[in-house]
């Protein structure tokens, strides 16, 4: 395939070619001895300390060039932000040969190559905190031009790169030229390390389970299906990894959980993606109410150790995770924004009332998924601050216990924040023979057109015949709660590399 080249990218390969006719590796041995980064230079350097600064070793990539004939300013941006360089020729290149000088500092630099540097910090006339530059290193040629950004003297970025093609696709030049980007990744880091602390500190124990499975179990939902060929069967991505959760319960472990990656062969939007992350865990000897608490306490502390505050603001909304928050049952929370009691309504009489409520509805959806629709399109929108929508319905939960008060319902909770589902959980459903028939009702809403109803998983049956103790459990989006907790509006925001169609290629 023929490659088209940008002037600019024509050029730079024309530098690459004379720097090494000039004897120079423009692509050197990876080693390069780092000794300081710029945000910790800027912060801990003084004049009266400048002795502990005499021998510096930095190194980044180059986001703008001052050429003043024999001197240089040269700003590089590294790991921590950016740092200037002052680098003169004759300081450089001190004898008669000023080769390198004239190959490499004017003629072979560009933006976006990568250079080390050793010196002696100082302040200029400016009073910029600086790098003397005694010797420099070109570490790697870029070839490619970055998106032009405008700077401000610190190196700030005011005019970030908005286009989603450009950045979600190319997330390494995004993150490059989008500062902000970065933070947000750091924060999310921040905000899983938190959780991890939260569970480990109760004494949870963080486990791994299968991403292919022979069943895909543990939700309502299409997957990808794949082949494996050695033992020539049909393999599923999975779709949850809550099957497996609970059958280590019965094998006698208390507390279980997992950063679970999902798949789910279902549209895309601004906040789904095919390929997701699900926290879950569960909690032998535990109910909902139990959940509940846990999960208010875990949410808050998260919060503040990723913002330093409880509260998040999202699209100018703040959204506070401090506990508690509300419980409304849902059929409480639909006769409150539809003005219809829905709670004795059967199949027929529930697509009677979608119908009138220009809910579309399908032959193939149960008394379950009716409900299910209802609230998504006249409720769940309406739930801005965090708030837990209990007791559900049996039909729409196959995978929960039966409500030890309220007949026809489970003891079950959605939690809604900026009016969307952050979190499901249950009083895990423990009996074998209840469950058998739960998945039997599955199976014959699958029958009636319905792709995301369950298979039966007769090895997760047959673990639960050997007991399993009263059990909660409980699945946390990670990237919903991403984007609450660093204000960004989409999903492709803080995955670092959504799903996106195939890229045209010009040939």
């Amino acid at each position: 395939m023929q490659i088209t080249l940008s002037e600019q990218e024509i050029v730079r390969r024309e530098k690459l070619a004379k720097l090494q006719e000039a004897g120079i590796d423009p692509y050197p041995a990876p080693l390069y001895p780092v000794s300081h980064y710029s945000a910790d230079i800027k912060a801990a350097y003084t004049e009266e300390h400048k002795e502990a600064f005499s021998k510096v070793c930095v190194a980044g990539r180059i986001v703008s060039i001052m050429d003043k004939g024999k001197v240089f300013f040269i700003k590089i941006q590294d790991s921590k932000g950016i740092f200037q360089l002052y680098t003169k020729r004759d300081e450089l290149c001190p004898g008669e040969d000023k080769s390198f000088w004239d190959n490499v500092v004017r003629h072979g630099l560009d933006l976006g190559d990568f250079i080390g540097a050793t010196g002696y910090v100082f302040t200029t006339k400016t009073g910029e905190v600086s790098l003397h530059t005694e010797s420099l290193t070109l570490l790697s040629k870029s070839l490619k031009p970055l998106p032009v950004v405008k700077r401000d003297e610190e190196g700030n970025v005011f005019d970030e790169v908005t286009d989603p093609e450009f950045r979600y696709r190319q997330r390494y030049a995004d993150l490059i030229v989008n500062p902000g980007v970065k933070e947000t990744f750091v924060k999310i880091t921040k905000m899983k390390n938190a959780i991890r602390e939260f569970l480990n500190e109760q004494g949870a124990l963080e486990v791994d389970t299968p991403v292919l499975q022979s069943i895909p179990g543990g939700a309502a939902a299409r997957p990808f299906i794949t082949h494996h060929n050695a033992l020539d069967m049909p393999l599923y991505l999975r779709i949850a990894n809550e099957l497996y959760l609970k059958r280590l319960i019965v094998g006698g472990f208390d507390w279980v959980y997992e950063f679970s990656r999902n798949f789910r062969n279902e549209g895309m939007d601004r906040t789904h993606n095919p390929e997701f992350t699900i926290l879950e865990f569960y909690v032998a000897y535990k109910d909902y109410y139990w959940m509940m608490e846990t999960t208010e306490q875990m949410l808050e502390r998260t919060a503040v150790a990723t913002n330093g505050t409880s509260v998040s603001v999202v699209n100018g909304v703040e959204i506070d995770f401090k506990a508690p928050y509300p419980r409304v049952s849902i059929y409480d929370a639909i006769k409150e924004h539809t003005g219809i009691d829905i709670s004795n309504m059967n199949e027929d009489e529930l697509r009677d009332t979608c119908k009138q409520l220009h809910i579309p509805v399908t032959p193939s959806m149960g008394r379950g998924k009716l409900i299910d629709e209802l609230f998504g399109e006249k409720c769940e929108g309406k739930y801005i601050q965090p708030t837990f929508i209990i007791d559900y319905p049996v039909e729409m939960s196959p995978l929960t216990k039966k409500h030890r008060s309220k007949e026809g319902l489970v003891e079950r909770f959605e939690l809604m924040v900026n009016g969307k589902e952050l979190a499901n959980a249950y009083s895990e459903l423990n009996d074998p023979i209840d469950q058998r028939e739960r998945f039997e009702d599955q199976v014959k809403l699958m029958e009636r057109g319905d792709d995301e109803a369950m298979f039966i998983d007769h090895d997760f049956l047959r673990a639960l015949e050997y007991g399993m103790p009263p059990t909660s459990g409980i699945g946390i989006g990670i990237e919903r709660l991403s984007m609450m907790l660093t204000g960004q509006p989409s999903i492709q925001d803080v995955l670092f590399f959504p799903q996106m169609r195939p890229e045209k290629v010009n040939a």
